[in-house]
């Protein structure tokens, strides 16, 4: 598989094992969660061959015989390469949890959905909190995937031999990152209305990237925010318009703060940020309820751009002590309970620094609603 189109086809053919079962929102997390730890997998093969042969380009299902040997082996060189296996990874995959050691138990008849699982715990319970509860939602027993464990198992068995075929450490992170985009973009349209709450389409999100960052490309530590991240598409835009010359790339040091308040769209955030090779230092993602709860309350709490694509005309719960928080008190009055999209305007206006901008995706109405005054005195 040589170029991105062959990529980007593959993956979205894989998806066929699932479409006919349960709708796009639904089998979009598990698939994404797959080509993720897939991508995870096949990178950690690779290292292993690179490690040990000093071949990065060994093909994947020698590279697993090389680390299956490597454990039997058992010795000094055994512990020195788990040790940087997980300082590389930040997590440690054992030869039996890797993707193609499930697709060889797959064809043996020895594959089990609980070792998937396990799998996933285990990178999940790595050192820090890069992984932490990153596949909560990939949920075996759902009654998605099947009606009893054997159709379970034959169905998220079916995807893994789909996406076999595919070595991901073959490709480079653009190419990474924008095949997952482009699952993400397949997955919304065909969820219709329910793919606000998770994408922003890229024409849009590209011209909002392009106005937020206007005359800052050079910025060194620019900081973009979003309190309405979805799958963090949006966000990730902005590292397209950031100054790229030879060794000057600022786009490597893009600070991205957001929040989401959907956990499964909060965990596929984070795993666009990962296979976008977004450092962890730079990415801060929250999982939580931007108007209830304002995010981030700790430095910093001020960035150069704000770019957000809130829900159209949320209710909300404007409780009379929102009245002195500091996001909405200078404006005499709330949002009203049935649409929250001026809320989502001033938030944003509050944690920009004093020459920040912002682009954001309202409803023509939002200009309207709640008395002229109010709105005066927000924008003068």
């Amino acid at each position: 598989m040589s170029n991105a189109r062959e990529l980007f086809s593959a993956l979205w053919n894989a998806a066929d094992e699932m479409r006919a079962k349960m709708s796009a929102d639904v089998y979009k997390d598990y698939l994404l969660g797959l080509v993720f730890y897939k991508s995870l997998s096949d990178k950690y093969l690779s290292s292993v061959a690179d490690l040990l042969e000093n071949r990065s380009d060994m093909p994947i299902e020698e590279a697993q015989k090389l680390y299956e040997q490597a454990e039997k082996d058992g010795n000094e060189d055994w512990a020195d390469l788990c040790e940087e296996l997980k300082n590389t990874y930040g997590c440690f995959i054992q030869p039996k949890y890797t993707f193609t050691a499930f697709y060889n138990q797959i064809n043996s008849s020895e594959f089990l959905l609980e070792n998937l699982k396990q799998a996933f715990r285990e990178v999940e319970k790595s050192q820090g909190s890069t992984y932490d509860g990153l596949f909560d939602d990939f949920d075996i027993q759902s009654r998605d995937l099947g009606k009893n464990p054997m159709e379970c198992n034959m169905l998220i068995s079916a995807v893994i031999k789909a996406l076999a075929g595919i070595n991901f450490a073959e490709y480079g992170d653009d190419a990474l990152g924008d095949a997952y985009e482009y699952l993400i973009a397949q997955f919304a349209s065909e969820s219709g209305k329910k793919a606000g709450e998770f994408y922003t389409p890229q024409a849009v999100s590209k011209i909002i990237a392009k106005i937020v960052t206007l005359g800052r490309e050079k910025k060194q530590d620019f900081s973009i925010y979003d309190p309405c991240c979805g799958s963090g598409s949006l966000l990730l835009q902005v590292k397209n318009c950031m100054y790229k010359e030879g060794n000057k790339d600022y786009s490597k040091f893009v600070q991205y703060f957001g929040q989401e308040i959907n956990n499964q769209t909060y965990n596929l955030a984070r795993m666009n940020m990962m296979l976008h090779k977004v450092p962890p230092e730079y990415q801060h993602l929250n999982n939580g309820d931007t108007l209830a709860t304002d995010w981030p309350v700790d430095e910093p709490t001020n960035f150069d751009a704000c770019a957000m694509n809130p829900p159209y005309s949320l209710k909300w719960n404007p409780i009379e002590s929102l009245m002195t928080d500091n996001r909405f008190q200078h404006y005499e009055r709330l949002a009203p309970k049935s649409t929250a999209d001026y809320a989502f305007l001033l938030h944003g206006f509050y944690h920009l620094k004093t020459d920040g901008v912002m682009g954001i995706v309202l409803p023509h109405g939002v200009l309207f609603r709640g008395g002229r005054r109010c709105h005066q005195k927000a924008f003068s």
